[in-house]
């Protein structure tokens, strides 16, 4: 029985990696901005892309797969192709367009998520931060939920093939890129307000998570990432881990085989003394919450905490004061100078698409096209739109990346056996446990 562990430093993740802002809109190299024009081009002739106005999906999004792919058109191509495919199949767009509230919030709390707020500090100013605790759920929740998700709850027709509960959770992704990006991108109280904000930072706490619930949610994970990877390109920057038990050590070495390595690399697994001091290097301490050490007083399934910027730009609208539940997307408004928020899906067996606010467009002169989910109103009117999207693909550590160099991480061993938590071999549960002064796995 031995042990093995290699410290090394962290490498860089999300947009950091990039050198962020490097590689997205406004800040592309000549190759690069080749590289996209080429990729339009490619696209228009294999008719994937119409140029508009509005074009079919706007330059964000392309570059999303452009630097998935290493900005290889051809294979940036194959994965854009791949995901307009399983989203026509699965018919995404009516799904998020038509399904019911009740479900959809549900499914948002099974699957544990909590927008908080927007970071306000550190070298991502303005990216929206994704709060999510993974509660004790025992055989017998985890199956009713497996039960009671063989529906999508909405009008949408699937490809037979992918569960009906893992296209639900593809509405809260819609939920990120069709609303919570679009809000942060108007916000101008940002380094480099011009930039289109297509990234979020999660915070996973997993203290109150047993041995058993991990095994629970195997398939589910596993299924959940490698759907997530594939058609939501370069919208994960960083998921930092907090809370995590004893015997976490132990299982990572198993529970990162669930997840594609790019999205692993990714991953941060901070130790009690590390989480306020990585958090406030990448998130204003106003914006963590108070339960993590920050100012923020929030708590989890409560409404969005907004920062003082999204709350100055928001004009509430019919009646509304507050965010109601359900999904709800941009789109624009007033000839393009403002964008309005609809509250959509299905209420009581009756769609709704109601106006609930009004915000200013940051750079109304802006001509890097209008994404499906904020093209026109009368276009949105006559069909359901959405925005495509997460997948990650790695490039070499720079120079941005120094301050979180400064963690040191464990790599548990590889090669251990994966087996079901009852029956873990003595080899796996040495093997993948990494060292006490460890404060990030990767």
């Amino acid at each position: 029985m031995t042990k093995s562990s290699s410290i090394h430093r962290v490498p860089s993740a999300g947009g950091v990696e990039h050198g962020y802002p490097q590689g997205h809109l406004g800040h592309l190299t000549a190759s690069e901005e080749q590289a996209l024009k080429d990729f339009k081009v490619f696209l228009q002739e294999k008719k994937a892309w119409t140029p508009g106005p509005p074009p079919s999906h706007d330059d964000p999004t392309l570059l999303r797969y452009l630097r998935a792919r290493k900005w290889v058109v051809q294979d940036a191509y194959g994965q854009f192709s791949e995901t307009e495919k399983f989203r026509a199949a699965n018919q995404i767009d009516v799904l998020y367009d038509t399904i019911d509230v009740d479900a959809y919030e549900t499914s948002k709390k099974l699957n544990l998520q909590a927008l908080c707020s927007r970071t306000n500090g550190g070298e991502h100013r303005g990216i929206p931060i994704y709060v999510y605790q993974i509660r004790h759920l025992d055989s017998n929740t985890v199956s009713k939920y497996e039960k009671s998700a063989d529906t999508t709850y909405s009008n949408a027709k699937t490809d037979g093939t992918t569960p009906a509960k893992l296209l639900r959770l593809f509405a809260l992704y819609e939920n990120l890129t069709r609303f919570a990006q679009p809000l942060c991108t108007q916000c101008t109280d940002r380094e480099n307000a011009e930039t289109p904000i297509t990234l979020s930072t999660n915070i996973v706490d997993i203290s109150q998570v047993s041995l058993r619930m991990f095994w629970n949610l195997k398939s589910h994970m596993q299924t959940a990432s490698m759907l997530a990877t594939a058609h939501y390109p370069e919208t994960l920057d960083r998921i930092f881990i907090i809370g995590a038990p004893a015997f976490f050590s132990t299982v990572w070495g198993w529970v990162k085989r669930w997840f594609d390595p790019v999205t692993v690399s990714k991953i941060f697994i901070l130790g009690p003394t590390d989480v306020l001091p990585v958090l406030t290097s990448f998130i204003d301490i106003k914006n963590i919450p108070k339960a993590y050490g920050g100012e923020m007083e929030w708590e989890f399934f409560e409404e969005p905490k907004f920062d003082a910027e999204v709350t100055r730009l928001m004009s509430w609208e019919n009646g509304y004061t507050a965010l109601p539940p359900g999904p709800m997307y941009w789109r624009p408004y007033d000839d393009g100078k403002r964008l309005e928020l609809l509250a959509v899906g299905t209420k009581d067996k009756k769609q709704r698409k109601e106006r609930v606010a009004t915000i200013p467009v940051a750079f109304p002169n802006q001509k890097f096209g209008e994404d499906k989910a904020v093209e026109s109103a009368a276009a949105a009117d006559a069909k359901v739109t959405a925005a495509s999207t997460n997948g990650e693909t790695p490039k070499p550590v720079d120079a941005a990346t120094e301050d979180l160099n400064k963690l040191s991480i464990a790599e548990a061993a590889k090669g251990s056996e994966e087996t079901a938590p009852n029956g873990l071999s003595e080899k796996t549960a040495a093997d993948n446990i990494p060292s006490k002064e460890t404060a990030t796995v990767q």
